[in-house]
Order: structure tokens, then sequence, then C-alpha cells
């Protein structure tokens, strides 16, 4: 799998790989697997699947490489598809000053100094898109001796990250502004260089076609929560894009960001037990309605998922407007729960296949778009997988012949 940057018209030769690819397995990974009661593949990978227990599918999952290799054999185009898991410039590991970093919590810490290894060496003056405390424009401002702006839309981080920059005298200045707003997009301008280091999805498609309205010279961005959009259906950039057949809604998307290396064993239990509950919930809501179909709870408390099952599938109740007896054998519903969620991470080991060229197509799509209004592109990872899985780079540089 190379990890070399991907420019000129492979980019658009790798997005029609993509298409093609996602298209002809869509059965495999476009649908939910919380409406599903049975395995949904061929008997054979049925079969295969079945015998996968719940902590070697835990491990298979935190493992693209491994996940693609066990299922080689049903899918062979994936194996031509690259990954990009790891960076292509070795890490540079030398400690920064304690009281530049202090507050940067580990990986965000080497995911910042990471993307400041390939940003150029330019003039122009930095933008921060989307900055929250301006973590990433205070250490690039200290490495590179830049003056930074930093545009953030909540007036408290602002107000954190200018204490932190006169504190350590950092060249830096806060603009208080919704990035979605008009105020947002005067703060680009055309001899710029703007950073966006994880901008969800609406923030940096607003920062690229507002970049390609200024004629911003320089792009550093890398995307994240794709899913974050202000329309159902995914609305693609690109002409080629627009011209494909492969729609997407917007809960599509959410498979390109399921990918987790960071949620510790907390975290990664207690959404165990938050999927497992819904689903014990579902079983006793079909069979109180006679509607099988799954009826998706919204989204609840953490603390909803700490205490007794018995209560939470009460409460559950209450939000659907529907009444459990006082006397329910909660303990079989949630049996079912947990053999439903055995079943869920069966079916995504599958999709989970396809996560990451879905993920590539959606960048190569806002590459694509950058491309045909005459910027000089290239896509590739700034990090290994294993610190991010949104570990992808898009940089752009405006064609000066344009």
């Amino acid at each position: 799998m190379s990890n070399a940057p991907l420019q000129g018209s492979a980019l658009s030769e790798l997005f029609q790989q993509l298409s093609s690819v996602l298209q002809r397995y869509r059965q495999y990974w476009q649908f939910s697997p919380m409406d599903c009661l049975t395995l949904r593949f061929s008997p054979a990978l049925n079969a295969q699947l079945s015998q996968l227990g719940a902590s070697e599918l835990a491990v298979l999952d935190q493992d693209p490489q491994q996940q693609r290799r066990c299922f080689a054999e049903y899918f062979p185009e994936l194996m031509t598809l690259p990954l990009w898991l790891t960076a292509n410039k070795t890490a540079d590991n030398s400690p920064w000053p304690f009281w530049l970093t202090n507050g940067i919590h580990g990986r965000k810490l080497t995911q910042i100094q990471q993307f400041c290894q390939f940003i150029p060496e330019q003039a122009l003056p930095v933008l921060e898109w989307c900055a929250g405390k301006g973590h990433l424009g205070r250490l690039f401002a200290a490495q590179s001796s830049r003056t930074v702006t930093s545009i953030e839309w909540q007036p408290s981080l602002c107000e954190a990250g200018s204490a932190l920059a006169s504190q350590h005298k950092i060249s830096q200045q806060f603009i208080q502004a919704d990035v979605l707003t008009a105020a947002g997009a005067a703060a680009v301008h055309a001899e710029q260089q703007v950073l966006a280091l994880h901008a969800c999805g609406q923030l940096h498609l607003q920062l690229l076609t507002v970049a390609v309205a200024h004629r911003c010279q320089q792009l550093q961005v890398a995307p994240c929560c794709y899913h974050l959009i202000s329309s159902s259906d995914y609305q693609p950039l690109s002409k080629q894009a627009q011209a494909d057949a492969l729609a997407l809604s917007r809960q599509d998307l959410k498979l390109a960001v399921q990918g987790q290396v960071t949620a510790g064993e907390r975290v990664s239990r207690l959404r165990q037990t938050e999927v497992t509950w819904r689903l014990a919930y579902d079983e006793w809501r079909a069979l109180h309605t006679g509607q099988r179909a799954y009826q998706p709870l919204p989204s609840l408390p953490k603390q909803w998922f700490s205490g007794d099952f018995a209560a939470f599938a009460k409460m559950a109740a209450s939000l659907q407007h529907l009444t459990a007896p006082a006397v329910t054998d909660w303990p079989s519903y949630l049996a079912a729960g947990e053999a439903r969620y055995l079943l869920v991470q069966r079916l995504d080991a599958v999709r989970h296949l396809f996560r990451r060229p879905l993920e590539l197509y959606l960048v190569l799509d806002r590459a694509l778009y950058l491309q045909q209004h005459g910027y000089q592109v290239s896509v590739q990872a700034f990090c290994d997988y294993q610190l991010t899985p949104r570990n992808l780079l898009l940089q752009a540089s405006l064609n000066p012949a344009v």
C-alpha cells in the first residue's frame, strides 16, 4: 500500500476506481446494521462471520489491513485500493518546550506536531480555521516565527487562546466569528495560507468554497466528521462527483468516521452498553407494538446507560409514547439485545471494509473541486492511522498561471 502523495490526473483516476468499488459492493455497506435481524451476505461469508466472537471482532476492527486480509477472497478489488495508514515523513519526535505545549493532551499534541511538518514555508499570512483555543496556530507561530490569525466562534475559547498567546508572547490574534456566516468568510483573503486540522463537515466545506471564491493562495486541510452537513443528502463539490452515480445520505457518511483508535476501555464499554440497551429495548418495543422495523431513539445523555436497564427501558418507552407493564421480563430482552449487538458487530466487520474507501472518495471530491478551480492539489497521510483515523491531508496551492 503506497503512502506517497496523490496528485495530478491520479486524483481523478483513483476517484473513479473508488466509485466503481463502492457501487459494485453497495449491498455490503449501504445499509443500517441496527435494522438487521440476521446476517445478510452469502452463505460462505455468513459462516465465516458466525465463527468470530466479540473479542476477535474488536481486535479486527482496530486494524484495517488485517480486516481486509480476513475478507480478501470476497472483495478482491479492495486489495488494489490505497489506505494511507502511515505518513510518508518520519515523525520529528524532538520535544517542544513544555511551557508551550502545556494543556495539550498526548494524541492531540502529536497530531499538531506532525501536521506542522507538512506546512510549506511561505511568506503568506496564516489563518487557522475553526481554531478552538488556537493550539495549532500557537505552536505553528512559535515554530515558524510567523503571525497567525485564528478564527473561532466560541468567545470563551477565543479568550483562553488569546491569554495563552499573550502569556507566551506568541504572535497570534483571534477573530470571534461563526465561519458559516459572512463575518467568518470575510476572514479569508487571497494572499493567505489557511490551516484547518479536523474541521468538521460543513465547516471545512465552507472553507473550501470561500477559499475558491477569494482565490486563497494556500490550503492545508485535514477533514473530519463528513456527516455533519446542513443537508440530508451529500451534495458533491466537484463536477466529476456531481456526475457520478453514487448517491450518499447523511447516514451513509457516518460510515467514513466510524474508525476509532483513541477510545479508552471505559468509553468502549459504555458504547457497547448503549448499543446493547438500545437494541434490547427495541426487542421489547417490537413485541409490544407488533412493528418489527427498528425505531431509533434520539441521542441521549450518557448517564442513561450507567444505571439499571429496566429503568432505561421505561424511560425509552415514554419517549416513544409507550408504557411498559409493571411486570416485564427485562433480563430476557437484555439477553436478546446482547445477541443483536454481536450481530451488529459481525455486520460491521464487513461494512467497515468500506469506511476508508468512502472517506477517500469524499476527500478526493474535495481535491478535484480545488483542482478544477486552478489549484495544484495533493492528498496524503500526515500521520499514522493509529494516531488518528482522520489522518488524510489535503494540500492545495493556487496555480499562478490561473
